[in-house]
């Protein structure tokens, strides 16, 4: 029998992103305590842009982006948010978006499976994922509970299934 096997990558649904940062602008839109302060959310660029006239309700607009992308299943993790910025009368926030594992990162999977994960489960880089394989799917089931279970600090997600 052929070997079972997974990939763990770390994506980001671009359309689901943009879904939420729609929601997140008619929502700041109609909002009262977003009245008349310049508030707004926007692409820049691969970047998302959120402006306001104070740092407080700079910050609230990136309170309600992060809801929204709770709501729509993207992982806090993937956004990679920054400090808010004075711009002559105006606050800013540039939030990026985190993709692809790292090598040192996919290193430390590999090395979580080594170390606490069933033996005869292998895992090789791909690239900027990870393919983990076994003969037994019971033991990549094992590995899939193993890496949920652990507080890494970037999003990851579990791809071709096979």
């Amino acid at each position: 029998m052929a070997d079972s096997s997974f990939d763990i990558v770390s994506k980001v649904e671009r359309q689901e992103v943009d879904n939420a940062l729609n929601q997140a602008s008619r929502e700041i839109s109609q909002r009262y305590d977003f009245k008349n302060v310049g508030a707004s959310i926007a692409w820049s660029g691969e970047r998302i842009e959120m402006r306001a006239n104070s740092e407080e309700r700079v910050k609230a607009i990136l309170d309600v982006f992060e809801s929204k992308l709770i709501k729509r299943g993207i992982s806090l993790k993937a956004l990679d948010a920054g400090e808010p910025q004075a711009s002559g009368k105006e606050y800013k926030i540039f939030a990026s978006l985190q993709e692809g594992i790292s090598q040192e990162n996919a290193k430390k999977i590999a090395k979580i499976i080594r170390d606490e994960g069933p033996k005869g489960v292998k895992a090789q880089v791909q690239g900027d994922e990870l393919r983990v394989s076994s003969k037994s799917r019971d033991d990549l089931q094992a590995v899939i509970a193993l890496i949920k279970g652990k507080d890494l600090d970037f999003a990851v997600q579990f791809v071709n299934y096979r």
